[in-house]
């Protein structure tokens, strides 16, 4: 199989229908044998129901559940579950296809490149989400550079990789939740791999599925973690 699409859902009952009909439209276009995996993690809504309807129907989309609202093990048990060679993690609130289109011809184009991070903060990007949440981004990132020594711009959302060699590079990741993503992306870096970062263009489609200032607390005690994990290089 070319191509893996991981997306991991919590309670998104009211966009999920409309986002998966546009996407499969999208990578029908362009992107050869493919499948999307739907990590569901912790649902309460009707989002598991709606997924079921839609999988009886479309072949190409496959379900997963993790049993908890865990981010961060969703995307990790989606990656594991994934047959695609190349492999996007999306977010069901963006399915960008200019970022599908771009990340996947970089990766082609290249086969020395293993991963290409869609960036928020890159020069270039236009993130149009509430000031709020714009300026959580800022504060994450600088901390993550203060905590790891990363230099990047972006480490949450939107990513296209070589799933075989990141393997190695997930099985050695420590942490769950919100900052899964950014130990993949800060552990390829210092492993060696080459990660490039392009700018995306975003804009809120929905209010976060989980309030940001309930996610601050978990995000402080495993920014400690995260800064542990990354430096224990010989784990």
């Amino acid at each position: 199989m070319d191509l893996s699409v991981i997306i991991p859902v919590y309670n998104e009952e009211a966009i999920l229908e409309e986002a998966l009909v546009g996407l499969f439209r999208d990578l029908s276009a362009h992107a050869g044998d493919f499948e999307v995996i739907l990590s569901m993690n912790g649902c309460v809504d009707q989002t598991e129901a709606i997924a079921e309807r839609l999988a009886k129907t479309e072949p190409r989309l496959q379900l997963h559940r993790c049993p908890t609202p865990d981010y961060g093990q969703a995307l990790k048990e989606g990656i594991e579950r994934a047959r695609g060679e190349l492999v996007i993690c999306e977010e069901i609130d963006l399915c960008d296809d200019r970022f599908h289109r771009t990340a996947l011809a970089m990766l082609l184009a290249d086969p020395e490149l293993d991963m290409v991070v869609g960036s928020k903060a890159l020069q270039g990007a236009r993130d149009q989400r509430p000031w709020t949440r714009r300026m959580a981004t800022r504060i994450l990132n600088r901390m993550l550079r203060a905590a790891t020594g990363w230099r990047g711009t972006d480490t949450h959302g939107l990513k296209a990789l070589r799933r075989e060699r990141l393997l190695p590079v997930i099985a050695r990741c420590e942490l769950r939740a919100d900052l899964f993503a950014s130990e993949m992306v800060i552990r390829a870096n210092l492993d060696g791999l080459r990660v490039v970062e392009y700018p995306i263009e975003l804009m809120e489609k929905r209010p976060p599925s989980v309030a940001l200032v309930r996610r601050v607390p978990k995000v402080l005690t495993g920014m400690v973690k995260l800064a542990t994990a990354v430096r224990r290089r010989g784990d």
